[in-house]
């Protein structure tokens, strides 16, 4: 099926509060603009030089968002074009971005729920710990607008929708404690191609979905 026909798919099965973000990386500039004149307008890449190029050649009114592990010397260019990065795993990756960014930029921390280690992401009890612990409002050039979470790669749907759960869990008790008076903090990102029904079902406010549009 064509990349517009796979969305029309996906569309169909998505509550319209859920925001889809159509992974783009390692896919052309034409698969992005198939999916651009279906009317997405939010799409993800993970790596920064791969940003950059499409960010300068495609349409403007596009919405990036990085996706990948963000190494803090390349958060100069990804600040540059991304409106949101998903990927912060580090207080000292906030302090990097606050200081390198030339405007303001949504970021996301992202939680390890998963099984495995390969992936990155604060512990609930860190993520807990680093806003007991740190005054977020000096951060004048960044927003937390919530959570991004990955489940582990597997067939066991109950594993899934456990870790989604708990990733659920902790954005409404990290809302009620930290940012009671912040309405922007809205947004948990969790669920992708072959687990996004799953992530929607807990709790998810955005989805990344990439080989369901592109294929793999």
């Amino acid at each position: 099926m064509s990349i517009s026909e796979n969305i029309r798919q996906i569309r169909q099965t998505l509550p319209t509060a859920v925001r889809l973000i159509c992974v783009s990386k390692y896919h052309t500039a034409e698969d992005i603009m198939e999916a651009y004149e279906a009317g997405e307008r939010d799409f993800a890449e993970s790596r920064a030089q791969e940003l950059e190029v499409k960010a300068t050649t495609l349409p403007q009114d596009i919405h990036w968002h990085f996706i990948g592990h963000l190494q803090r010397n390349k958060a100069k260019t990804v600040c540059r074009y991304a409106d949101m990065i998903q990927s912060v795993d580090s207080l000292r990756l906030m302090e990097t971005i606050n200081a390198v960014t030339d405007k303001p930029v949504d970021i996301l921390l992202e939680v390890h729920v998963a099984k495995e280690t390969s992936k990155t992401g604060f512990s609930p009890d860190e993520l807990v710990e680093l806003l007991s612990s740190t005054d977020v409002s000096r951060f004048d050039k960044i927003r937390i607008r919530g959570l991004m979470a990955m489940a582990t790669r597997t067939d066991d749907e109950q594993e899934i929708r456990q870790e989604f759960r708990t990733a659920r869990q902790l954005f409404d008790l990290l809302k009620s404690r930290f940012f009671t008076s912040d309405a922007g903090f809205d947004t948990l990102s969790m669920g992708m191609s072959d687990d996004y029904s799953v992530a929607v079902e807990e709790g998810s406010t955005m989805v990344r979905i990439g080989s369901r549009i592109f294929s793999e």
